[in-house]
């Protein structure tokens, strides 16, 4: 059954296994295991990077295509979202109606982007993404009417995922249910069924096309695949997972701005994340996700601890001081990267495959 669920593609490693496990354990039930508004919202933008990582590494992972457009579907989902609760009214219509906007319109800009620019070589392809994902984000901070401009636009969730919203009396385990414990398990559910649809996806013949054309696109055209339609195709269906991701984030925010979804920033971080996760591995997206955000947001708070027990001495206890977090986050991503040139999935497969030869 699980072998059916995951689409044959077990993680062929015990550690891993175990690794996956504690993390959708942990997920699974935050809300109860980490009590506080900081911690569940850790979790939520873990769930959130989980699927967009995934889809990404759809994109660089399976197909070999290096492009910085993916935080641009990321924010049509965030914003289409944003710009119908706020325009239309908080409501699942509202939501639900900018949404098929939002994926309509990445639908369009996707095709687009990969009709026109596929058929140059990489490095041309990635150029182009990178040029229409600034303008998209200028585009953004200047229709102010619409999006808010540089301050994003602040909306009403649907009554259900509204924090004042309060259907039990009592608390369950300490917890009380909420509005803001509805919209994380509604992450979280869409979360799991999306990353188990792009396990289908690239465990399917279509992805071992994808595979093979990022091997040897000459190649596979030679066989006889139309490399072109693949690639584009790849593009879509990456650019609509991202979509719905970007979408998320923005139900869980109650909030979307260029600095949250469009920034370029936010497009390095999925790469470290693709990179530290393993790429062409779909579960490198949850642990390079679960490592890269706890490191992000709790890297600061160990430094502190580190700061406060060096405080006597004079050059390690500045050295450790959360101020030079970023400095330790790079450290780590260093370290990664010399230690699991493949990825944390791919090292611990390939340590699972010697130890079975």
């Amino acid at each position: 059954m699980l072998n059916r669920l995951l689409s044959h593609d077990l993680p062929k490693s015990r550690w891993l296994g175990i690794a996956l496990l504690v993390i959708v354990l942990a997920l699974a039930f935050a809300p109860f295991l980490f009590p506080g508004s900081k911690a569940l919202g850790v979790a939520a933008k873990m769930l959130v990077f989980v699927l967009l990582v995934a889809s990404y590494d759809l994109l660089l992972g399976y197909t070999g295509i290096v492009s910085f457009a993916h935080t641009m579907f990321f924010g049509i989902g965030a914003y289409g979202v944003a710009v119908a609760s706020t325009h239309w009214g908080p409501g699942i219509a509202a939501v639900l109606g900018g949404l098929a906007v939002a994926l309509l319109i990445t639908l369009l800009l996707s095709l687009v982007v990969g009709l026109f620019s596929l058929r140059v070589k990489a490095i041309f392809y990635a150029m182009i993404t990178l040029a229409v994902a600034a303008a998209f984000q200028t585009l953004a901070s200047q229709l102010s009417d619409l999006t808010g401009g540089e301050d994003g636009l602040t909306f009403k969730n649907p009554e259900l995922f509204s924090p004042s919203f309060e259907p039990f009396e009592n608390p369950l385990f300490g917890v009380t249910i909420d509005g803001k414990i509805f919209s994380y398990y509604l992450l979280f559910i869409v979360v799991a069924l999306l990353f188990l649809a792009l396990l289908r996806i690239v465990n399917s013949p279509f992805g071992r096309v994808l595979q093979a054309i990022r091997e040897n696109d000459f190649r596979a055209e030679a066989i006889g695949f139309r490399t072109v339609v693949y690639r584009t195709l790849s593009n879509v269906l990456s650019a609509l997972f991202a979509c719905i991701a970007g979408a998320l984030l923005a139900l869980w925010l109650r909030y979307t701005g260029p600095d949250t979804t469009l920034s370029f920033e936010i497009m390095l971080d999925i790469l470290l994340i693709v990179v530290i996760g393993g790429m062409g591995t779909m579960y490198g997206a949850v642990v390079g996700s679960a490592l890269f955000v706890l490191a992000q947001n709790y890297l600061q708070d160990l430094l502190k601890l580190g700061e406060a027990t060096l405080s006597g001495v004079p050059v390690l206890g500045s050295f450790v001081s959360p101020d030079r977090w970023l400095l330790w986050l790079g450290v780590l991503f260093v370290l990664s990267v010399y230690h699991f040139p493949t990825g944390v999935v791919g090292r611990l497969r390939a340590l699972a495959g010697g130890r079975a030869e």
